[in-house]
């Protein structure tokens, strides 16, 4: 059963929509450059009136451990993912459930995901600046990396390719983000709806 994480949430009914519609996970971006950036203030806000058996996921790039520790205090966070540059040492230090990210190029992009101890690794495509690049990964490469543990696709997914994507990559998961917005942080009701519902159909075939 393929998991969805939605990604990039900023507000209460973009959140409350997507859990409604059958999202296991929402992600929370505390990068500070990101367009989608929530402080901890508002991620506590939304993830307080949320209901129960959804998993909400914390963004993170090159942080501190001191301050991803108070963001999750502050939040309510269950869940890291680690955006950045961030050593194996790094992603060992907490007692969440960690997601590492990878930004894959090439075999090559692969070679290290052995040294980490992680819940999972997300695959998104490489680009020079940290966070989401829009741009589909090589699903091939996404089936070779299974072999390091769970993996979350991400990386250009859309309501209109998802279907594909899973079928050739076979992952544990999907993230997906700018695929189903109207702008950066805002939701597209009608593409979540037609994503998540995707998903599930799919996975009641292979059920």
């Amino acid at each position: 059963m393929v998991k969805i994480k939605i990604c990039g949430i900023t507000n209460l009914k973009d959140a409350l929509r997507a859990v409604e519609l059958g999202a296991d996970a929402l992600g929370f971006n505390f990068y500070l450059k990101s367009p989608r950036l929530v402080s901890e203030e508002m991620a506590n806000d939304i993830i307080r009136q949320l209901p129960p058996f959804f998993v909400p996921v914390g963004i993170f790039v090159n942080e501190t451990s001191e301050r991803i520790k108070k963001v999750v205090g502050i939040t309510g966070i269950q869940a890291i993912q680690l955006h950045g540059d961030e050593s194996p040492e790094f992603c060992s230090q907490f007692s969440k459930t960690i997601i590492k990210a990878i930004r894959v190029k090439n075999h090559e992009s692969l070679k290290n995901m052995n040294d980490y101890k992680v819940n999972a690794f997300l695959l998104d495509s490489y680009s020079p600046k940290y966070g989401g690049s829009g741009k589909t990964i090589n699903w091939e490469l996404a089936k070779e990396a299974k072999k390091y543990g769970r993996i979350i696709l991400a990386g250009g997914l859309n309501p209109d390719n998802i279907v594909k994507a899973i079928k050739e990559a076979r992952p544990y998961g999907v993230d997906v983000c700018s695929g189903v917005e109207k702008e950066p942080g805002k939701k597209d009701h009608e593409k979540l709806k037609k994503l998540i519902q995707a998903v599930k159909n799919l996975n009641i075939k292979h059920s």
